[in-house]
């Protein structure tokens, strides 16, 4: 194996120059194999990661030596199973408690949470806990969620930005954010930061030392993330969380012109030394979904890993990221993602040309861009707007898009996408109940136009359902 702390030290421009140029590497041959029904045998690395080779990387600010993985505390297991974000079930503490307590023993040391996660939930989970460990062995990053209007007043900011701390049971916070960056534009952050003297006030707090590092995740317009940079000098921004992955890197705009190319986002932050939290690597889990000849593609070349290790080695090649955060809702996707960072295996020239193939393969297919981050919830008419979304885009990767009646496949296929629709979506929170008004899509990070999409699946469906066979 190769050394993963030496190698992730690579002079930055000589990384830049290799990610930008190997893409030529990598025979088209070697890429010409037929999409089919995705490959159900990807299954993530389980058994016990090795002790005590988590990667590191240091914050130039403080010092701290953060764990490559972090644990992102958004999709935290519920009493039934699932992700708590999903349904009104409760958070399975028993279950949280243990795998902090083995993320902990192997080396992580980074959890990330939010007011707004879990349904408002995460943070008092993720308090309890982390209070069962000495407070020096981690590092808790949270943010000031402050979306709706009205919380955009002083008083409601800082009630919400103090109750973070009785959640957290802390009396400090080593990493704070300044949440969803750019969703609204110029204008929306002046009123979430500015006009309300909330910026002034975290500042004045990194200075008291309640605030240790103080930065901002960043979603959609360009002109604020430029803005906030030109103010480096005055804010003196810790780290920025951005959105960063294997297609992202290039295509981010392209599948939406609302977004920016994490390629630029990298770069911008790496020429002012700013570390970069990343957020997103599986692009809420598209990433380890992939169609089958892209599955076909990674386990040719490592046989072993998940196809999702190939996105996580893809963030942590980088040599200013500070940490990756992940959504872990189970045991096996924490052990998978310790796998790959205990240590990192960082990405050399060919797998990185393979994976910009990847996500040129990735973009022949018209997937809609949803990271199933349900900022679009609750519908008010009670559509499940995320699997709608989610169950199309799995028909596209699966090749079950039915195109014309006289495909060979077009029966299996239509059959396939109606079944699992039903499935997937009950029929109450199915597309065809949606009125179109729209107050979904101003809190989608993607820039989703969702009353457009739910329009063109419902009438697809529609078509499928009224063919004759």
């Amino acid at each position: 194996m190769k050394n993963g702390n030496d190698k992730t030290m690579m002079d930055r421009r000589e990384f830049l120059k290799r990610l930008g140029a190997g893409t030529a590497a990598v025979s088209t041959a070697a890429l010409a194999i037929g999409c089919g029904p995705r490959n159900k045998g990807d299954n993530p690395v389980q058994g016990e990661p090795p002790a005590g080779k988590m990667t590191y990387r240091t914050n130039p600010t403080t010092g701290d030596r953060v764990s490559l993985l972090g644990f992102g505390m958004m999709r935290l297991p519920s009493v039934g199973g699932r992700s708590a974000r999903e349904g009104v079930e409760e958070i399975d503490q028993e279950m949280v408690n243990s795998m902090v307590d083995y993320a902990l023993e192997h080396g992580v040391n980074y959890f990330d949470t939010s007011p707004a996660y879990c349904q408002g939930k995460s943070e008092r989970a993720t308090g309890i806990a982390l209070k069962r460990h000495p407070r020096d062995k981690y590092f808790i990053a949270t943010k000031l969620s402050n979306f709706a209007k009205s919380t955009w007043s002083r008083e409601a900011s800082i009630e919400m930005y103090r109750n973070s701390f009785k959640e957290l049971q802390v009396d400090y916070i080593d990493y704070m954010l300044l949440h969803g960056i750019g969703m609204g534009g110029m204008k929306e952050f002046e009123q979430r930061y500015i006009d309300n003297g909330m910026l002034d006030f975290l500042l004045e707090e990194r200075k008291a030392g309640r605030i240790r590092n103080l930065g901002f995740s960043y979603h959609g317009d360009v002109e604020v993330f430029d803005t906030m940079l030109a103010r480096h000098d005055l804010y003196k921004w810790d780290f920025v969380q951005i959105q960063l992955n294997y297609l992202d890197w290039k295509y981010a705009k392209q599948i939406n012109p609302r977004n920016t190319d994490a390629e630029y986002l990298y770069g911008e932050l790496a020429k002012r030394g700013i570390p970069a939290v990343i957020m997103e690597p599986l692009l809420g889990g598209r990433l380890s979904n992939v169609p089958d000849n892209i599955v076909k593609m990674f386990k040719e070349r490592e046989p072993e890993k998940s196809v999702a290790s190939w996105a996580f080695r893809f963030a942590g090649t980088f040599p200013d990221i500070l940490t990756v955060l992940s959504g872990m809702t189970r045991m096996e996707h924490l052990q998978d993602n310790l796998h790959t960072y205990c240590p990192l295996d960082p990405l050399d020239e060919e797998e990185l040309a393979l994976l910009q193939q990847a996500a040129a393969m990735m973009m022949e297919f018209d997937t809609i861009p949803c990271n199933d981050c349900k900022y679009c919830m609750p519908c008010p008419y009670g559509l499940d707007i995320p699997a709608i979304l989610l169950h199309y885009n799995k028909c596209i990767n699966e090749g079950n898009i039915p195109a014309s009646r006289q495909d060979p496949n077009y029966r299996k296929a239509r059959r396939a996408f109606l079944v699992g629709y039903d499935r997937s979506v009950p029929k109450l929170r199915q597309a065809a109940h949606c009125i179109g008004c729209n107050q979904c899509s101003p809190h989608c990070p993607q820039g989703i136009f969702i009353p457009k999409e739910m329009q063109r699946i419902d009438e697809y469906v529609e078509k499928l359902k009224q063919e004759i066979l």
